[in-house]
């Protein structure tokens, strides 16, 4: 059970998931997973997430199998979480820019047109071992952007806000000026599907009675 003394491990660098773990008052630590993200020839999205999320599941029991590292508290953590997001258009992988001409470059491929968002998440018990993946899931949404003049992109681009994000661009962000319409999760575009998440960490017996109800004093 995920608790104050014994939080989730969250493998992941993302302040975009930290954010939305802490908007729905699940305890956790973070440790993050630093591996190779780089796609492989002819690897579709949906495996291209599988072996990444697997990869960083596996470089976090890595870590917390040395036992240096402080984030994680004495009594140790309920479970790990780790997860990836992909931008997918015409069917090919979209990473993180390398650079503003390369955000640009990007944008004007998505403006004016749908692409689709995917998230994988997965859930580990604290080390490996038998059955020691919980869970996991990919999550789809489609997002349309608006129409944009060469103007607007090369502005945007140059706020460097989508210079670390998949798509070169923030939904949550100064980027939500180009999102005509979401469907399917919102958070899932952010990084991480709260509602399918909560689900499943329900269905493991990590959490009960979600959202926690403060006792009176």
């Amino acid at each position: 059970m995920i608790h104050p003394s014994r939080p989730l491990l969250l493998g992941s660098g993302s302040p975009r998931r930290r954010d939305i773990l802490a908007s729905l008052r699940l305890p956790f630590v973070v440790l993050a997973a630093d591996i190779v993200e780089d796609v492989l020839p002819d690897e579709t999205p949906r495996a291209y997430l599988e072996r990444i999320t697997l990869a960083k599941l596996e470089a976090v029991w890595q870590r917390l199998a040395r036992q240096a590292d402080l984030a994680v508290p004495p009594g140790g953590v309920a479970a790990v979480l780790v997860a990836d997001t992909t931008v997918v258009i015409d069917g090919q992988i979209l990473g993180k820019p390398a650079d503003v001409a390369d955000a640009v470059a990007t944008l004007s491929r998505l403006v004016g047109r749908s692409h689709e968002v995917f998230t994988r998440y997965a859930i580990g018990r604290a080390a490996p071992g038998a059955d020691a993946m919980l869970a996991a899931r990919t999550v789809r949404t489609e997002v349309r952007l608006r129409s944009a003049s060469a103007a607007e992109i090369e502005a945007y681009a140059r706020t460097g806000e989508g210079l670390d994000k998949a798509g070169a661009y923030a939904a949550q962000g100064i980027g939500t000026f180009l999102v005509e319409g979401v469907t399917g999760s919102y958070s899932n575009v952010v990084g991480l599907p709260a509602c399918e998440l909560v689900s499943d960490l329900t269905l493991l017996g990590l959490i009960d009675g979600f959202p926690a109800v403060p006792r009176p004093a």
